[in-house]
C-alpha cells in the first residue's frame, strides 16, 4: 500500500506531476492565442495544472499522505506545481533520496493568494479593515431619490452597488450613481458600481388557463398530468390543451425537441415536451406543489439540458451598454454560455471605448453549457479584461436540479481559485431577513458558507442595511476561523471555563 511504503507513494507523486504537466502544456497551447492579458499568465498556467490534476483519482495519494506528515492535495487550488513540489521534495528527504527536489520558495506558495487578493481588490476596490469577503448590494428604485438610503448602505458595509438594468433607465441609473459616489466619498469609501445587463428574458407572455367554481371565475392551478401547449404565437380562441401561453422569446421555443426539460416559475412548474407540433411544444407536467401551481405571465421558462443558439447581448442590452461603458466600474453579462459570448461582450466594450484600459467583467453562470464551458470562458474573459464569475444560483438550480448545486458551486469555486479569479456568491443571502426581517437559520448557515467567495450579493429589501450589518458580522466571525478551505486555527475560548 501507498501509506506503508514511501518510495511507492513518491514515484506515483512524480508520476502525477509528468503527467499534469505534459497535460497542461498541451491545454496552454490551446489557449495561448487569447491570452492578451499578461498578469493572467500565471493564472492560466495554474488553471491549466489543476485541470490536469482533478482528471486523476487522487484518492489513493491523498490517504497515503497524512500517516507521513505530508500536506494535502486537497488544498491546492491556488498552487497545484508548488504543492506536487513541496511533497516530492519531502518524501526524498523521508527515502534518503539520491536525487533532490528543488523546494518550493515561500514566494511560491504565497503567490496565487496574493494573484487572487489583488485580482478582487481590481475589481471590487480596497478592503475595509477585518473582512476579506466584499459585500455587493441590489439597488432599490430608492437610491436614486433618497441619499440618506445610501448613506445607510455605506454605512453598513456595502463595498459594491449593484444597478439591474432590466428595470428603470439611464436617468434613475445616473441618479443612483450620483448617490453611491457622494455617499462614499463623504464616508472616505471606495464603492464600486456594478451594472447588470439584462440579457434575454425567456418568460411566459400571454396566458390562457381554464375556469373553476360554480361561477368559473377563478383560474385553476396546473397540476401534475396536466398539459401546456407553450405556442410559437397567440393561439386565438384553440383550447387544446386548456393551459396555453406565448414566449417572449419564440425563435427559443423552436431549438426545443421532444423529450426536453422544461421548468417554469423557477422549477416550481416541471415537465417534458410531449410533442413539437406546428403551433407549439406540448408540455406535460410532471411534478408542482402539491396544491399546484398558478400558471402566470412573465414567469421564466427554462429547458434543462437543451443547449440554446440565444445571443446574449439583446437589442436593449447593446443600447444599455452605451450608458454602462461610461458610467460604471464593473459590467454583468447574462445568459453567457460560450467563449463567443464573451468575446462578443468584448468586442462591443471596446468598440465604445477604444482607448481605455480593460473594462471588468463579471460573467453569471446560469446553465448547465456555462457550467461546461467555464474554465474556457475564464481564459477568454481573463485573458484581457479584469474578471469575476457570479454564481446564479436560482437559475442554475432550474437548470442542473437542486440536489446538484450544493456539488457544482463547491467545484466553481475551486476552479475559479486556481484561475485566480474572484467568486460572488449569489441569489437568496439572507433573503428572509432582507425581505421579512426575520432570518430562518439555514441562511445563516449559507451565509457562513459564503464567506468562501470573495464577494457575496444581497437582494434588494426594507430590511437591507440590517441584512448588510448581520451579514458583515458573520463574515468577520467566519474569516477569524477560515481563509476559503483552510482552518484558521485561532484560539478557541468557547471552553475556557470548563472544568
Amino acid at each position: 500500500m501507498l501509506e506503508n511504503d514511501p518510495h511507492e507513494l513518491l514515484a506515483a507523486i512524480k508520476s502525477i506531476q509528468e503527467r499534469v504537466e505534459d497535460q497542461a502544456a498541451r491545454t496552454l497551447a490551446r489557449w495561448t492565442p487569447r491570452l492578451n492579458r499578461p498578469p493572467f499568465g500565471h493564472s492560466a498556467e495554474n488553471l491549466a495544472r489543476y485541470l490536469a490534476l482533478r482528471k486523476l483519482d487522487l484518492r489513493p495519494v491523498e490517504a497515503a499522505l497524512a500517516p507521513w506528515g505530508l500536506a494535502s492535495l486537497g488544498r491546492c487550488e491556488s498552487r497545484v506545481l508548488p504543492s506536487l513540489q513541496a511533497i516530492i521534495a519531502n518524501l526524498e528527504m523521508i527515502c534518503r533520496s539520491n536525487t533532490e527536489t528543488q523546494r518550493p520558495a515561500r514566494a511560491d506558495f504565497r503567490s496565487g493568494s496574493e494573484t487572487l487578493s489583488a485580482n478582487t481588490d481590481a475589481l471590487f476596490g480596497q478592503r475595509d479593515a477585518g473582512r476579506r469577503t466584499r459585500i455587493l448590494v441590489t439597488l432599490d428604485i430608492a437610491a436614486a431619490t433618497d441619499p440618506d438610503y445610501v448613506a445607510g448602505l455605506v454605512r453598513a458595509g456595502m463595498d459594491c452597488a449593484r444597478i439591474n438594468c432590466a428595470h428603470d433607465g439611464p436617468n434613475v441609473w445616473q441618479a443612483m450613481i450620483d448617490n453611491v459616489r457622494r455617499q462614499a466619498a463623504a464616508a472616505g469609501r471606495d464603492v464600486r458600481v456594478l451594472m447588470d445587463l439584462a440579457g434575454p428574458k425567456i418568460r411566459t407572455d400571454t396566458v390562457v388557463t381554464p375556469k373553476k367554481g360554480m361561477k368559473r371565475k377563478k383560474a385553476r392551478k396546473v397540476a401534475p398530468g396536466d398539459r401546456i401547449l407553450l405556442a410559437f404565437e397567440d393561439t386565438g380562441d384553440r383550447k387544446d390543451p386548456p393551459f396555453r401561453a406565448t414566449c417572449s422569446a419564440p425563435e427559443v421555443l423552436r431549438q426545443v425537441p421532444a423529450g426536453a426539460m422544461v421548468a417554469i416559475k423557477d422549477g416550481l412548474i416541471r415537465g417534458r415536451v410531449e410533442a413539437v407540433r406546428p403551433d407549439g411544444l406540448v408540455v406535460v407536467v410532471e411534478r408542482t406543489p402539491p396544491e399546484g401551481q398558478s400558471l402566470k405571465p412573465e414567469k421564466g421558462i427554462n429547458f434543462p439540458g437543451t443547449p440554446l443558439a440565444v445571443s446574449p447581448l439583446t437589442p436593449a442590452d447593446l443600447a444599455d451598454l452605451d450608458f454602462v461603458v461610461e458610467h460604471a466600474d464593473i459590467v454583468s453579462y447574462s445568459f453567457v454560455q460560450r467563449p463567443e459570448d464573451i468575446a462578443l461582450l468584448q468586442d462591443e466594450i471596446a468598440r465604445r471605448r477604444p482607448d481605455r484600459a480593460a473594462m471588468p467583467i463579471v460573467a453569471k453562470v446560469e446553465t448547465q453549457l456555462a457550467f461546461t464551458n467555464l474554465p474556457e470562458l475564464i481564459v477568454q474573459a481573463a485573458g484581457a479584461n479584469p474578471f469575476a464569475v457570479m454564481i446564479a444560483r436560482g437559475d442554475l438550480a432550474v437548470e442542473i436540479g437542486y440536489e446538484r448545486l450544493s456539488e457544482v458551486q463547491e467545484e466553481i469555486l475551486w476552479l475559479c481559485e486556481a484561475a485566480h479569479v474572484p467568486v460572488i456568491w449569489a441569489t437568496q443571502v439572507l433573503e428572509s431577513l432582507v425581505k421579512l426581517g426575520m432570518p430562518s437559520r439555514g441562511e445563516f448557515t449559507d451565509a457562513a458558507m459564503a464567506e468562501r467567495a470573495e464577494c457575496v450579493m444581497l437582494n434588494k429589501g426594507p430590511y437591507i442595511a440590517e441584512g448588510i450589518t448581520v451579514l458583515d458580522n458573520v463574515l468577520r466571525r467566519m474569516e477569524g476561523h477560515r481563509l476559503k478551505r483552510s482552518a484558521q486555527l485561532r484560539p478557541l475560548k468557547a471552553w475556557d471555563g470548563a472544568t
